[in-house]
């Protein structure tokens, strides 16, 4: 792993009144540890899966690619202050990476595009053609395929937003693959059990503090899944 460890530094945290500091999750976790190449933040909306994956990010250097924010009525000065009040530890050593999401991915394919008309041959890195040219599904497939045969640390929030439930197991297969050769590492926060049921992937659960390492089959996504698939008409 190129990631060992989280550790939360919950003495220094500035306030406890406002987010994310106001998670008790926070409060009454120590450190998480990263064990395998495929590691699952799972939760309901509002648990800090996405604050923590963040906050990961910028303590590890890796650049959250964002488009020009509308100015808001009301600001939390501390939103996007977390990752002050984390460590993080390597195993051998700091190694580049990126950070995922959809309404960045949007944003990245429309600059490639620009980038490609003056330097067309930088498709070839994402499957030779234009993402924008590609349905939505396609161009994040083109672009995981590529982007994540580079040795590194990946940060996914939501991939499978956009995927099928067929496109969601090529990526499951993609994540099995690239974590197998011992150049990628993912930390991915979802709520797709298609992903999750990935083999020998550490799931932590969000759902209750301190955040702690669950079993598959004890996820709410399989047992509500399964329990529909079971028998749909008790939900109708």
């Amino acid at each position: 792993m190129h990631l060992k460890q989280v550790t939360f530094y919950r003495e220094a945290f500035p306030c406890l009144d406002l987010y994310p500091f106001n998670l008790e999750i926070f409060r009454r976790t120590t450190h998480l540890d990263f064990t395998t190449p495929v590691t699952f933040f799972v939760g309901e909306n509002g648990t800090g899966k996405s604050t923590l994956l963040e906050a990961v990010a910028r303590k590890c250097g890796i650049h959250i690619w964002r488009a020009p924010e509308w100015t808001r009525y009301e600001i939390n000065p501390y939103e996007r202050e977390f990752h002050r009040f984390l460590s993080v530890t390597w195993t051998d050593g700091w190694v580049p990476g990126s950070f995922f999401a959809a309404e960045i991915f949007k944003h990245f394919s429309q600059n490639l595009d620009e980038w490609a008309a003056a330097d067309p041959g930088m498709l070839r890195y994402f499957g030779g053609k234009s993402l924008m040219t590609q349905s939505h599904g396609q161009s994040l497939l083109s672009f995981f395929r590529s982007r994540y045969r580079i040795k590194g640390l990946y940060l996914l929030d939501e991939p499978e937003t956009a995927l099928s439930p067929k496109s969601q197991i090529e990526l499951l297969a993609l994540l099995r693959d690239f974590g197998r050769d011992g150049k990628a590492q993912f930390i991915i926060a979802s709520h797709s059990p298609i992903l999750l049921a990935l083999p020998e992937a550490v799931i932590y659960s969000f759902d209750q503090a301190p955040i702690r390492a669950v079993a598959y089959e004890d996820t709410d996504y399989y047992r509500i899944y399964k329990d529909f698939m079971t028998d749909r008409t008790k939900y109708l």
